[in-house]
């Protein structure tokens, strides 16, 4: 009979890559203030694992944390959590980017609501008819003043690129044919074309979120994880170990949320 393992993984589509021996890789698509699916994909990943043999994992979360779902604080809250009990790495998204410059301006503020930025402030606390009523100055300044500092500095903690074997995470993409030495850091936060439709070798298998697909987008040299959590109700993670990918799904069907696994 087939172990557990042996029915949810398989090789790689591309001959050779792969994760080095003794380690194992979680990456997680765009939570966007879905506290409910990422607690339970943080199960759904704790279960796979017991079924496993040891090995040495890292948890890569793959960006926009924030914006746009109701509870943005509680989820920097659990990842933060997370983070101290288990081996997590954050990338940082263009949500967290733009978080991040709301709070220093004006200017970043009223670009920052118009992408999902309202639901954020709610989250930390802020009267919503207070938070409605007041101008773009008084607005911000509520924002500011709910923000803890310990949650700005965690997310300019968040990376912008992380390398396993032969797995490259990103938040967006990468410049096709340009040395990653030399790529623009905002691009691994907001690319989109030419990357998505560049069929050339990267270098690497780019893991990324930031680009809803309805279903996990698996191409020769990218493998794209955001299902679209804040208006789809799904959260993918994609587990990673030697040439093997499989994939962690969670889904909120009209509020009972489930978890469950398939093939890559």
């Amino acid at each position: 009979m087939e172990t557990f393992r042996q029915l949810f993984s398989r090789r790689a589509s591309r001959p050779g890559a792969g994760i080095p021996t003794g380690e194992r890789v979680y990456a997680v698509g765009d939570v966007h203030g879905r506290l409910d699916l990422l607690r339970t994909i943080a199960t759904a990943i704790d279960a796979d694992e017991s079924e496993r043999p040891a090995a040495r994992t890292t948890i890569v979360l793959l960006g926009d944390l924030v914006d746009r779902g109701p509870q943005s604080a509680q989820v920097i809250d659990f990842a933060r959590q997370w983070q101290q009990r288990r081996r997590v790495r954050i990338l940082s998204g263009n949500h967290e980017e733009m978080f991040l410059l709301a709070l220093e301006r004006l200017g970043g503020f009223r670009a920052f609501l118009r992408s999902g930025g309202r639901e954020t402030v709610l989250s930390y606390g802020v009267d919503a008819a207070a938070f409605h009523g007041a101008d773009l100055e008084e607005a911000h300044r509520m924002m500011v003043e709910a923000v803890p500092q310990d949650h700005v500095a965690f997310m300019r903690s968040f990376e912008d690129t992380i390398r396993i074997g032969d797995y490259l995470f990103v938040h967006a993409g990468i410049r096709p044919e340009a040395p990653l030495e030399r790529q623009d850091a905002r691009d691994f936060r907001w690319i989109r074309e030419p990357f998505l439709s560049h069929s050339g070798d990267h270098g690497a298998i780019v893991v990324h979120g930031h680009t809803i697909s309805d279903e996990p987008a698996m191409r020769g040299n990218r493998i794209g994880i955001d299902t679209g959590a804040f208006m789809s109700g799904r959260l993918t993670a994609l587990g990673l170990e030697g040439t093997d990918r499989w994939l962690i799904e969670t889904i909120d069907r009209e509020g009972t949320i489930g978890a469950s696994i398939r093939a890559a």
